[in-house]
């Protein structure tokens, strides 16, 4: 069974720099991993106006946009 990371909405940072919206995994612990790290990463690298978090839905992890 595959388990993607998806980035709910792209906000404009992430546009610049060219982030892929959908990333996929064979495994639920790898995609639960990577997508909080994404999440921590995208909250400390990015302008502060948005806040990104992580939602799991399914067998996926939605980084949501606040």
């Amino acid at each position: 069974m595959v388990h993607h990371v998806v980035v709910e909405k792209m906000c404009g940072c992430a546009k610049r720099k060219n982030m892929p919206q959908i990333k996929t995994f064979e495994d639920k612990e790898d995609a639960f991993k990577v997508a909080n790290a994404w999440a921590k990463e995208l909250n400390e690298t990015f302008c502060g106006e948005h806040e990104f978090n992580v939602v799991e839905v399914d067998a996926n992890y939605v980084i949501s946009v606040e």
